[in-house]
Formats: structure tokens, C-alpha cells, sequence
């Protein structure tokens, strides 16, 4: 595998691309650039079209850089293009989190005054980590019943169905 380097101007976004980018990521992983460096190359074929690395690009851009790291993944068909482009994606997703172990990793990089934001995980797991405390035992007390309006600060939720008009 060799890593060249491309003008992102000369390359172009794959237009079916299914993966969103919301800014919130595109965000972090500018920061994790400008941490870390650019980590991953973006993947692309002989047109210059973007095969894997769509968010790393954009990110790229927000930072205003001119240039990124790329694979160049010649020889190809259109639909090994397609697959990896798909697989990419999809197979990271099939991973599961071990929140425990993630737990962990995040109190110490916390107590090492590193800025956990970085990793993508929320603050808040250094609050509450135990899920067992969100489980509710079978005999628990009814406390709210249809239609009771909570006020919350200045917020009111009402306990009902908001897809019946007559909840509403």
C-alpha cells in the first residue's frame, strides 16, 4: 500500500454516499486531526472519486487544508468499488463497545487532565457508569399516569402518546 498525496480539490465526493456527517463529527474529527494528525488516508480509484474517508475530507476542509493523504485502490471493478465502499462503513458498525473497559480507559485518561471530548465518548459516563442503576425492578410504584403534566425548569412533558391528537 502506498500513501500519496492529493489536492482536495481534485478529488471528488462519491454522490451516493449513504453515510451522513453531521457537523457535531466533522467537528471532532478536526480536532482529533489537529491533535493526533491525520491518522487514516482517504480512499480513493483512479477518477480521484473519495471510495472511504468522506468525514476525514470534510474535516480536512473545515481546517483548510489543501492537501490529504489517500490510497490509491486501482484495479478495481465498479462493483468491488461499490462493495468496499459499503463494507467500510458497515463493518466498523458491527463492532460492540465494552463500556466498561471504555469506562476505565476514560477515568484515567480524565485524572491525566486529557481532554476526554476527543475520544467521541460523553462526559457523563464519568458520572453514571452503572447501567444497573437505570433499571426499573417489576414492582416499582406507578408514580405518573396518562395525561399527568411534569414541569422540569422551564420545560412541561407530559406522560401520554404525542402521536394522538387528543394526548396533545
Amino acid at each position: 500500500m502506498q500513501i500519496i498525496t492529493k489536492k482536495i480539490s481534485d478529488l471528488k465526493p462519491y454522490e451516493k454516499n449513504h453515510r451522513k456527517h453531521p457537523q457535531k463529527q466533522i467537528d471532532l474529527l478536526a480536532k482529533n486531526i489537529e491533535r493526533f494528525g491525520f491518522t487514516t488516508p482517504v480512499l480513493i480509484d483512479e477518477k480521484n472519486e473519495v471510495i472511504a474517508g468522506h468525514g476525514r475530507l470534510l474535516a480536512m476542509k473545515k481546517l483548510n487544508k489543501d492537501d490529504v493523504p489517500c490510497v490509491l485502490m486501482g484495479g478495481l471493478s465498479k462493483e468491488e468499488v461499490k462493495a468496499l465502499r459499503l463494507a467500510d462503513n458497515q463493518i466498523a458498525l458491527m463492532g460492540e463497545t465494552d463500556l466498561g473497559l471504555a469506562i476505565e480507559e476514560l477515568k484515567e485518561l480524565n485524572n491525566a487532565g486529557f481532554d476526554i471530548t476527543l475520544t467521541g465518548f460523553e462526559k457523563d459516563l464519568l458520572i453514571e457508569s452503572d447501567e444497573k442503576d437505570d433499571q426499573i425492578p417489576d414492582n416499582a410504584p406507578t408514580i405518573a399516569t396518562l395525561g399527568d403534566i411534569w414541569q422540569l425548569g422551564r420545560h412541561r412533558v407530559m406522560c401520554g402518546d404525542s402521536t394522538k391528537k387528543e394526548d396533545v
